[in-house]
């Protein structure tokens, strides 16, 4: 074999070395630009924070008949945008009552309130919640504040990565980073499935001792806010303040008339099903809504 064929050769080997050992080793990840945007989202392969353009978010004034917790939320935040001492905080409660939203909104006021945009909100998906480390290692030396926020948080039978989230949120060595806070929703208040609690205190050898532990995540929220179905009344106050918003004309009988006939279609009463109806009379109006 000639020595032009081996140099060849042997460029060849090298090439297929270098591609192995690039699909071995992950890249390293880049640095966020946190002045980008005033929300990301963490993707944990390889470890970026992508910027979110346009929140998906509502004002905070919208949010009618949740305004106790609505004001425990917004200054607990105003708190920690402040640099002043704040809790992590679980939302927990019935579906489509504005969980979610007032997160979101709350973030948004505290900036308008600030006159800064340098309170950010991440969001990290359920299933992502084992990365939180690789984030907080990101973001903790950053100027800036953040509120990571999980939204639908919860764990199912043999899961255990809310061990993970335990120690992040208060156990761990290094604890959370000053700049940070955690805020989850969650329709359990405990974050576990009832039925996994209690199997837990039946097979354990220290029932109390095994309950203990499983519950013992949602104690690492200092601040529980509970978010309950919503009467007739409250209903009606949310569909009336999404009119006042939007300058829907309507009579005032007709649309008490409507919004009633389409909760009972749907067989239920909540923030999003009083969303959900503005947007079908905006459409029948023909009035845009943005």
């Amino acid at each position: 074999m000639s020595e032009t064929s081996d140099i060849a050769l042997l460029n060849q080997k090298l090439d297929s070395l270098l591609q192995l050992v690039a699909r071995a080793v992950p890249p390293l990840p880049v640095a966020p630009d946190l002045d980008a945007a005033d929300a990301f989202v963490w993707s944990p392969a390889p470890g970026e924070l992508v910027p979110v353009a346009k929140v998906n978010r509502v004002d905070i004034a919208l949010l009618c008949s949740v305004s106790r917790v609505r004001d425990l939320l917004l200054e607990n935040t105003r708190r920690f945008a402040k640099g002043l001492p704040a809790n992590n905080a679980l939302l927990w409660g019935a579906r489509g009552m504005g969980k979610s939203s007032l997160v979101k909104a709350a973030q948004a006021a505290v900036n308008v309130e600030m006159g800064t945009n340098d309170l950010k909100l991440i969001e990290i998906h359920r299933e992502d919640i084992e990365t939180l480390p690789a984030l907080m290692k990101q973001i903790r030396d950053a100027r800036q504040r953040f509120i990571i926020f999980c939204d639908d948080l919860s764990f199912d039978n043999d899961d255990t990565s809310y061990k993970s989230l335990k120690a992040v949120l208060e156990g761990g060595i290094e604890g959370r980073p000053d700049n940070v806070i955690f805020y989850a929703t969650s329709n359990r208040r405990h974050l576990l499935p009832r039925d996994m609690i209690e199997n837990e205190r039946s097979t354990a050898i220290n029932p109390a001792e095994a309950v203990e532990e499983k519950v013992s995540l949602s104690d690492r929220f200092g601040l529980w806010l509970g978010f309950h179905k919503c009467s007739q009344d409250d209903y009606l106050e949310m569909v009336n303040g999404y009119v006042a918003h939007y300058g829907l004309k309507i009579d005032a009988d007709a649309l008490r008339a409507q919004a009633l006939e389409w909760a009972t279609t749907r067989g239920s009463r909540s923030g999003r099903v009083a969303f959900q109806f503005i947007q079908d009379l905006a459409g029948r109006l023909g009035h845009p809504l943005g």
